[in-house]
């Protein structure tokens, strides 16, 4: 779908086919029986700001039409009915958004009030990004509270619901992947994740998300690049650590892989032990037999009941009789 972006973004904000105008000035759409939302944006003292404004509405997440604020105010004809958002972004002040429902085809007004932009602080957010309508909102924090909950199934039916009702939202399209990741669904998993990146390129989460659909899917060279710039751009995370350390193992990059696979181990805190043979595969790559051979024993002596065991057994077993280190 977001290959439409571009074309859609055309469709509704080209100034040729924009149906918002000033409900005053001359060549006025006459609103007939359509509903119409009037925004006023003002500043903390509740004046009408005087400085260039971007006035955007939504419907359930999606863009929907885009006016330049003229003296602080704004119109919109509506195509339809229903609940919308009001994202408002001027220079020299902070983002903001309002919502307003309009059941009825009447004229809706809405004020808007902005805050002036610290000096020493940037603007945070991310202007004109698709925005959650409240249904969309509560169902995909009940599919975000299930999957926390390990109950994919249940996950699935509320991410579906919050796909359908905001299906262009980049936070859906996150929660979509990591849903299909936990469901081992890599391919799927990718195709969602990499919509939300085109949408986002700069989101840590996102990327890490990809990386680790690709690694999956044993697409090691597509999937260095998102991990790394996601460790970039936020560190720590020892799943995106343990992913790249993966790639850069089939990748025969072995250093690295020493180096990331340790790191993500020392911030898994005991929550992923399985991560020693990634380690113990890269200490041997590097010819560091004696350190892989007492890594996997370290493993056995406090893991030998878990699935990975057999591994770890069985390499340390290669590691002797190709002459290695010494049976001990």
């Amino acid at each position: 779908m977001y290959f439409l972006f571009p074309v859609l973004s055309y469709v509704l904000f080209s100034p040729h086919l924009a149906l918002c105008q000033d409900s005053g000035s001359e060549g006025t759409l006459l609103r007939g029986d359509k509903a119409e939302i009037s925004v006023t944006v003002r500043d903390s003292s509740g004046e009408a700001i005087s400085v260039p404004a971007t006035v955007k509405i939504f419907k359930e997440g999606m863009p929907t039409d885009q006016k330049e604020a003229s003296h602080g105010r704004a119109f919109f004809i509506l195509r339809s009915l229903g609940d919308y958002t009001v994202a408002v972004n001027a220079t020299g002040y902070k983002p903001a958004q309002k919502e307003v429902s309009v059941p009825v085809a009447v004229k809706a007004e809405v004020d808007v009030y902005l805050q002036k932009e610290s000096a020493f602080g940037g603007n945070t957010g991310i202007p004109g990004r698709p925005l959650l309508a409240p249904k969309a909102k509560e169902a995909l924090d009940k599919g975000l509270q299930a999957l926390g909950d390990n109950k994919p199934k249940e996950a699935e039916k509320f991410v579906e619901e919050a796909a359908k009702l905001a299906p262009g939202h980049p936070d859906v399209l996150y929660v979509q992947g990591v849903l299909y990741l936990s469901l081992h669904n890599w391919a799927q998993a990718q195709g969602v994740l990499e919509k939300a990146s085109q949408l986002e390129p700069n989101n840590a989460r996102v990327l890490a998300a990809l990386g680790m659909a690709l690694t999956d899917q044993g697409k090691y060279d597509e999937a260095i690049p998102p991990l790394e710039k996601s460790l970039q751009m936020q560190t720590g995370g020892w799943e995106t650590h343990w992913a790249l350390g993966k790639s850069y193992y089939y990748r025969q990059q072995y250093d690295q892989a020493l180096k990331t696979s340790q790191q993500a181990l020392a911030e898994s805190n005991g929550k992923a032990p399985q991560i020693d043979l990634l380690v113990a595969q890269s200490l041997t790559a590097v010819g560091r037999y004696d350190d892989a051979a007492q890594t996997l024993r370290e493993f056995l002596k406090s893991h030998g009941d878990r699935p990975e065991a057999a591994t770890a057994r069985r390499w340390l077993d290669g590691l002797v009789k190709n002459g290695k280190i010494r049976r001990e």
